[in-house]
């Protein structure tokens, strides 16, 4: 990603960071909470770091190191994700070996660390010792989504920096798309990431699965024994764990957007409830059906 399309999605962010870097205080750890160019920044860093042709430490983009990192394939900076839904605790704890070992390019080493918040626990604790002795030739940034479920002595001793989701410019991205403009505002309050929402624009099927679910809803909160026969719509285009998991997401939003509606706040209160049914091997017609006739007869009394 070009440093101007980053500067566009993260604009004060951009501005704090390249001010970072040309007074020379980039941490040593870093934590970036939220998928919104998280990655995008963490690999502009690098850059910076490692770039041969900077411009008031700013990178160019051009130079062979700064293609490289880009490309995934600079040997001084190494990119850990997830195998599964989990970081295995020999993943990390090989990384830790080579924190002890000179760079190839250089003798600055990088890390990044996609969805911390999988790492096992002993994973996160080795880890976590590396952090609580900085050297000042490693630069790690964790990156998650889910920063509460991040172990506490890791927030603790790291730099928390948020991305906040830049919805008028996702709203935007998704109309060129060929979006509506009502499609584009419910899947940019329902996506993490720029990659997600064109992801999701791109799937007829889901597409499909938000105009029978804002009927749905229309539905639900006027004839609630008509929306009861109706679930089956809705499961069949939600076939896989992650489909339903957008379904629960977009029901919550349309919900939120009912809130005129008497009986909206209870329904929305009660589909956690739900979704909690659901991850717990609920299939997902018998906790939506359960969800409805539990709330139903609380607004009855």
């Amino acid at each position: 990603m070009k440093k101007e399309e980053l500067q566009g999605l993260q604009p004060q962010l951009y501005q704090s960071f390249q001010a970072v870097l040309q007074q020379g205080r980039l941490a040593h750890a870093y934590l970036f909470s939220g998928d919104f160019a998280s990655f995008e920044m963490a690999i502009f860093l690098s850059q910076a770091i490692f770039c041969e042709d900077k411009v008031a430490e700013i990178p160019c983009g051009q130079c062979r190191s700064c293609r490289l990192i880009e490309q995934g394939e600079f040997t001084d900076v190494t990119v850990v994700s997830p195998q599964g839904n989990t970081i295995k605790t020999e993943t990390i704890r090989d990384l830790v070996k080579q924190f002890s070992q000179s760079g190839f390019e250089s003798n600055q080493q990088v890390f990044i660390i996609r969805d911390a918040e999988k790492m096992h626990p002993n994973a996160a604790n080795s880890l976590l010792k590396v952090i609580e002795e900085p050297q000042s030739d490693i630069r790690i940034f964790l990156l998650t989504n889910q920063e509460h479920a991040v172990l506490a002595t890791i927030k603790s001793r790291v730099q928390i920096v948020v991305f906040p989701k830049n919805l008028p410019l996702l709203e935007r991205l998704l109309e060129e798309e060929g979006l509506l403009k009502t499609q584009a505002q419910l899947i940019a309050r329902l996506v993490a990431s720029i990659e997600e929402a064109k992801q999701l624009a791109s799937q007829k099927s889901f597409i499909d699965l938000i105009t029978v679910a804002k009927k749905w809803i229309d539905i639900l909160l006027k004839q609630p024994n008509k929306a009861y026969v109706q679930v089956g719509n809705l499961v069949r285009l939600a076939p896989e764990k992650l489909d339903q998991s957008r379904l629960f997401g977009l029901l919550t939003v349309l919900l939120a957007d009912q809130m005129t509606e008497p009986r909206a706040l209870i329904y929305l209160e009660n589909l956690q409830l739900a979704r909690q049914q659901w991850q717990s091997n609920v299939s997902l017609q018998n906790a939506l059906e359960y969800w409805l006739l539990s709330t139903e007869k609380q607004v009855k009394g």
